[in-house]
């Protein structure tokens, strides 16, 4: 049989050798990386992700985690008497698949405003009010109802005994410019000593040139990406490997892309957005003082890179800047959060939210800025209710 080889030279034959040797090297590395990822139950993340499910009439909504790494979720789905409880919130189908995906959960409950607080009324005479307003951060996703960093403020105010306070959770997720003001002006009426506006970087107005050229963001808070009819059923099946590489990937992206975003926000491609903000902010601030009460932006920073690097100091130098032009008082959450893991402050590794640590020092940093502003407002029976007109920032 005639040698395939000959009169080929040798170096050549080398070169092939190297080259198979090079494959089934990788080849079996990729089989061995493989089998640990399996051996680890790595899943991709579309089998990790957190899901909701919520009431028809917005009375009740569950967050959803896939897994319960801190012991910190109460609720698990697949107990029976969970089910009972729950099976309102959603069909049958739904139901079965987020418990079979994402069955550790956080309840939370609505008022009529749609507000995770109490029912709101009027003032009562002797006691200061706080009325925090903004999105997810303050509302609390993911966290449970007395660990808030309403509740933790309330209690660190009244701790010194002097003055009975209440604090009021005006925020509600997913809330930016416009309907932050169109919440406070719905509240504003009710009165209060101290507006707390906890401000994150997503919250300003966008230009439409600016939006036009965004599209859709999945960015570090909305990791949940957009949702298909099957999302909820994803199988875990496929390479583990490849899922493993791909997510690193699309990590890398969603964060080059966050941080794109959120400096131009505060730059030259959102102006008209940032100045209109900017305007709307105002307006709460002089509506609160008609009110006679103090008005302050408490700025959270976003969950990412505290201890080092933090790539969004532009964006808060913009706030700070524009708040003292503006004479409205302005704190800095990062402040209190600074040097600590951002990753030790998450709700969970799929939903980068605060947690109840990041809520409790939040909570004691606000307690003694809200106490001195409050000092500028003479405590008093509540005044009569003033509409608020929310033209102009609509």
């Amino acid at each position: 049989m005639p040698d395939a080889n000959r009169g080929r030279p040798s170096g050549a034959r080398e070169v092939i050798a190297a080259v198979l040797l090079a494959v089934l090297s990788v080849s079996a590395t990729g089989a061995a990386v493989e089998a640990v990822l399996r051996g680890i139950d790595y899943r991709p993340y579309h089998a990790r992700r957190a899901a909701r499910l919520f009431d028809a009439v917005g009375g009740t909504l569950l967050d959803c985690y896939p897994s319960n790494p801190r012991g910190y979720f109460d609720i698990d789905l697949r107990a029976p008497e969970t089910h009972a409880r729950y099976q309102h919130l959603a069909a049958k189908r739904r139901f079965e698949a987020v418990a079979g995906r994402a069955p550790y959960a956080v309840e939370c409950r609505y008022n009529a405003l749609g507000l995770r607080d109490r029912p709101l009324g009027p003032r009562v005479a002797g006691v200061r009010r706080v009325v925090l307003i903004g999105d997810s951060f303050t509302e609390g996703q993911g966290v449970r109802e007395p660990d808030m960093y309403a509740h933790g403020l309330e209690r660190a105010l009244n701790a010194a005994g002097t003055t009975r306070w209440e604090v009021r959770n005006c925020a509600a997720r997913g809330a930016d410019f416009p309907r932050l003001y169109d919440t406070f002006a719905e509240v504003i009426p009710y009165g209060a000593d101290v507006v707390v506006y906890a401000m994150v970087l997503n919250d300003p107005f966008q230009s439409p040139a600016f939006a036009s050229r965004q599209g859709y963001l999945n960015d570090w808070v909305r990791r949940q990406g957009r949702r298909t009819g099957t999302d909820d059923q994803a199988s875990t099946g496929g390479s583990r490997l490849w899922s493993f590489v791909h997510e690193r990937l699309e990590n890398r992206r969603v964060s080059e892309e966050s941080v794109r975003f959120y400096r131009s926000l505060y730059d030259t491609p959102n102006r008209d957005g940032w100045q209109r903000t900017q305007e709307a902010i105002r307006a709460m601030a002089e509506s609160t003082r008609a009110q006679q009460g103090v008005f302050v932006v408490a700025l959270w920073p976003w969950l990412v890179d505290l201890e080092r690097g933090y790539p969004f100091e532009a964006a808060h130098e913009s706030i700070r800047r524009f708040c003292a032009e503006a004479g409205i008082p302005f704190h800095d959450l990062r402040t209190a959060l600074a040097g600590r893991s951002a990753e030790s402050l998450w709700v969970h590794p799929v939903d980068w939210h605060p947690n109840d640590v990041a809520h409790r020092v939040v909570g004691l940093a606000l307690a003694p800025v809200v106490d001195e502003l409050a000092r500028q407002v003479p405590l008093q029976s509540p005044g009569r209710r003033v509409p608020i007109d929310s033209g102009g920032v609509s």
